[in-house]
């Protein structure tokens, strides 16, 4: 599609974004009780490990979920993304061992290795061009809406009914993504059948070398993504809060309300001086985490990060698309999404091993987290320097 005035609301796009809304709050309804559960099993030492490998499977799939989704369409990719959490939504109550637990983790990452992959390339195959923006950030409002509520009814339905009952809704919700997907019409031109020789990757297809810029911004951002996961519950009772919930609930409003505007922004202004400027708020935001042991700054720091996260993430997504061919869409999405996973994984690993027990040294894992993050915006102002193809005001902008 290139008619720039065309509205980005059309009935693909709309079906698309209630699909991830469904797949984000089936899977996210499941992270405030896993803990807990897991150490119900006595598994209390691996508790990182519970996003860590979900976060592992989801990046070794991410290659696979990109190629296919260049050979037999966004649509059926879509679809096995959905499956798996309905299949693990029925297995969890099943595999009751601690073993069990972890493998169920690591086929559940296989999820999100597909479907967000396909669903990025599907979005930016429906609207025009000069829109991706737009349209990443209001995809973002309902994946992040589905992340928000999926928590608050997956601890809702844990309190007034069982856990078993928490896995069997989680499959309900990705049952409805797949019912949704099965009425959305392919994109991709010209698709192939699937077939197992597909599955064998080549060297040039593992990664798309043209996201590569958007890969380390990436890779450097979400670090601390994974860091507040595995701590800020804990932490949240540190500093006197019983509600261990209510960060992500203020940092998901703020990134749902920044969201619709963000996306525009970064198609009128450039990729890059957003991507700019929303890396300067996570270090703000992570520095207020570390430094204001309060509720007041704890909860400034909430919003701050996640008005941040929600400008970033629709520029980093429009940036992936500039960067790539059409026909190399699927792979420039999936290798980002190998960035996002290794950084989120990365960044639960080493906070959870790091922090373990000792609840006091929180805030040195926020600083190491803040580093991280400007070491990505050094990079990006070090590639502000090199031609690359991003939005046409980008190329205006000479920055």
């Amino acid at each position: 599609m290139s008619d720039p005035q065309k509205s980005i609301y059309t009935l693909p796009f709309l079906l698309v974004c209630f699909s991830s809304f469904l797949f984000s709050a089936s899977f996210n309804m499941l992270i405030p009780d896993l803990p807990a559960y897991l150490t119900s099993m006595g598994g209390a030492e691996f508790k990182g490990l519970i996003i860590a490998l979900f976060t592992l499977t989801a990046g070794i799939s991410r290659p696979f979920s990109g190629k296919l989704t260049d050979k037999i369409g966004r649509v059926p990719v879509m679809a096995v993304g959905s499956l798996v959490c309905f299949v693990c939504g029925f297995l969890y109550p099943i595999l009751t061992s601690i073993a069990g637990f972890l493998f169920l983790r690591l086929i559940h990452g296989f999820s999100t290795g597909f479907k967000p992959t396909a669903t990025s390339a599907y979005v930016a195959d429906s609207v025009p061009a000069g829109k991706w923006g737009e349209a990443m950030g209001i995809h973002g409002v309902f994946f992040s809406t589905g992340m928000a509520i999926g928590p608050a009814i997956g601890s809702a339905i844990t309190q007034h009914y069982s856990i078993n009952v928490l896995f069997y809704c989680s499959s309900l919700f990705a049952l409805a993504s797949i019912l949704i997907i099965f009425n959305m019409k392919e994109t991709l031109p010209s698709k192939q059948r699937f077939k197992p020789s597909l599955l064998k990757m080549k060297r040039n297809e593992w990664i798309n070398k043209q996201a590569m810029p958007a890969f380390w911004v990436t890779i450097f951002s979400y670090v601390s993504y994974g860091a507040i996961i595995t701590l800020i519950p804990d932490w949240t009772l540190r500093i006197g809060i019983a509600n261990k919930g209510i960060f992500f609930m203020v940092f998901t409003i703020a990134s749902l309300l920044v969201r619709f505007v963000a996306g525009k922004s970064s198609d009128k202004f450039g990729r890059k001086p957003i991507i700019k400027f929303s890396m300067a708020l996570l270090c703000l935001a992570l520095l207020c985490l570390g430094i204001f042991e309060t509720a007041n700054g704890f909860l400034i720091g909430a919003v701050i990060y996640g008005v941040a996260t929600g400008m970033l993430s629709p520029a980093v997504s429009a940036w992936t698309i500039d960067l790539s061919d059409a026909d190399k869409r699927g792979l420039a999405v999936a290798t980002v999404y190998i960035a996002l996973e290794a950084g989120i994984g990365l960044g639960a690993f080493f906070s959870g091993w790091y922090v373990g027990s000792r609840i006091e040294n929180t805030p040195l894992v926020f600083y190491a987290a803040a580093i991280a993050n400007f070491m990505g915006l050094v990079y990006l102002y070090l590639h502000s320097n090199k031609k690359s193809p991003l939005s046409p005001k980008d190329k205006e902008l000479e920055l």
